[in-house]
């Protein structure tokens, strides 16, 4: 399992102070106002940073980090993720998971034969939809629905489903 969970994506900077917009990746966007810190992943290495002011405008998350306070500054950090370490996580009902914990996922069929790997989740406004890769390398999109996820087990990476007619 992964040990720091990503909870936004920064778009683009606000203004000239070193603000920026975040596209939350947690459904729980009002979390970020919870959070002292977050961990900005640049590709070569990750930095934490305080935050110091929390908004919200629209579907994004505006924030101020404490010793940034040029768009100079912060302007290189685009389409970078922020990270909390999974501890700060919120606490998941029974049958809720972490999409981390559930991508490279091996997927079988009720008979136990493997049917593929999760590659993605496609979040829907009815229910996720799991995108799967066969044995075939063909793509197999699954609703996240009880009639066909019928196991997850995270500590052995594996998922059980039931195929309904019409999804092959």
């Amino acid at each position: 399992m992964e040990k720091m969970l990503r909870v936004g994506v920064i778009t683009t900077t606000h203004g000239i102070r070193g603000e920026v917009k975040v596209y939350p990746t947690t459904d729980f966007p009002e979390r970020f106002l919870d959070l002292d810190t977050v961990w900005l992943d640049t590709g070569k290495e990750k930095i934490e940073l305080e935050i110091e002011k929390v908004r919200f405008f629209k579907q994004l998350v505006i924030l101020k980090f404490q010793g940034i306070d040029n768009i100079n500054d912060i302007e290189k950090y685009r389409k970078c993720g922020l990270w909390i370490p999974r501890e700060k996580g919120q606490p998941l009902e029974e049958g809720e998971y972490y999409i981390a914990d559930l991508l490279g996922m091996d997927v079988y069929l009720e008979d136990q034969t493997l049917f593929g790997t999760l590659k993605d989740v496609m979040e829907t406004g009815a229910n996720d939809v799991y995108i799967v890769t066969t044995r075939e390398g063909k793509e197999v999109l699954l609703p996240a629905i009880k009639d066909c996820i019928l196991d997850v087990d995270i500590e052995n990476n594996k998922m059980t489903v039931h195929i309904m007619d019409g999804l092959l």
